[in-house]
């Protein structure tokens, strides 16, 4: 049977890719719990080392594993601090003063920086007019939430909304230099960077909160960590790789258009959380920016398409 065409999702592609939005969705809010327990540095360090133990289980050295690790490790420990340790970071550090619905839509901005990065650092993706329309569009969303923590009615600091637009950009680092590791299963090259950002973060959640002084968190920031690390992470991007076997890299990206509802849902369900007029604006803005970038919605519209 000759495998379905990348262009086209299947319903088992869309019902994976709705589960990861969900899921991915789920991380802002599990993070959104444990951070007012668990100082950020810590809970990084968390959600990466007990991602990465369960990934080193489910693959319990297969796929040369271990001499992939010590051949890449350099490499691995990059990736690691773009797209692992650096991001979630500033992102939990944010979400100490913003609701998880806010943060991932100040997240979401990831693909546009993706594309900005990619054109300044590779010769084989370079800006179309699309492209650029797309971004200008998404970063007008950004300033749209971003502009009112200027003025004195900000519902937020300012630093705690750049803080996620900042990991966005670390994000869009990662994919560009993630380039390097297609020869890699993708399962490996996940458990390495996952494994290069918990021991990066160990020392630093060690020296920075003293992690031995503090309390034992609550049931629920407990089980919290447990849902960023296993189900968020770990679990996450093993959909997140099928969803890339079944549908491809341009289908899988749909996914950034699905976590900030999932997120902004979970949030006002069970934290209690509401959004601004200017949230909803702004993250409007950003859908129409990534739909305008990914540019298939407009070539189905178009009568080319249609004849």
């Amino acid at each position: 049977m000759a495998p379905e065409s990348p262009q086209r999702l299947s319903a088992t592609a869309w019902g994976l890719l709705l589960l990861l939005g969900l899921i991915w969705g789920g991380s802002f809010f599990f993070a959104r719990v444990a951070v007012l327990e668990v100082p950020p540095f810590t809970l990084v360090f968390l959600r990466l080392s007990i991602a990465a133990l369960a990934l080193h289980i489910y693959l319990h050295g297969r796929r040369d594993l271990y001499r992939t690790l010590r051949f890449h490790w350099r490499a691995f420990a990059i990736m690691g601090l773009l797209n692992n340790a650096l991001p979630h970071t500033l992102i939990f550090f944010g979400q100490t003063e913003i609701g998880a619905g806010l943060a991932s839509i100040l997240n979401a901005t990831t693909p546009i920086w993706t594309v900005i990065i990619a054109n300044r650092l590779t010769t084989d993706e370079r800006l179309t007019g699309a492209k650029l329309a797309g971004c200008a569009i998404g970063l007008a969303g950004t300033a749209v939430l971003i502009g009112p923590a200027l003025s004195s009615a900000a519902h937020a600091p300012l630093w705690a909304l750049i803080l996620p637009v900042a990991a966005a950009i670390s994000y869009g680092f990662a994919g560009t230099f993630g380039k390097r590791f297609r020869g890699i299963p993708a399962p490996v090259t996940a458990t390495g960077q996952l494994t290069a950002s918990s021991l990066m973060m160990l020392p630093v959640a060690l020296v920075m909160d003293q992690s031995w002084s503090l309390p034992i968190p609550s049931t629920a920031a407990i089980l919290a960590i447990l849902g960023l690390a296993l189900l968020s992470t770990a679990f996450g991007y093993l959909l997140y790789f099928r969803i890339l076997t079944l549908a491809g890299a341009t289908n899988a990206s749909l996914v950034t258009l699905l976590v900030p509802p999932s997120a902004i849902v979970l949030g006002a369900l069970f934290l209690s959380e509401r959004l601004t007029w200017t949230d909803m604006a702004g993250m409007a803005l950003i859908a129409l920016g990534l739909v305008v970038l990914d540019g298939r919605l407009f070539r189905r519209l178009s009568p080319a398409a249609a004849r």
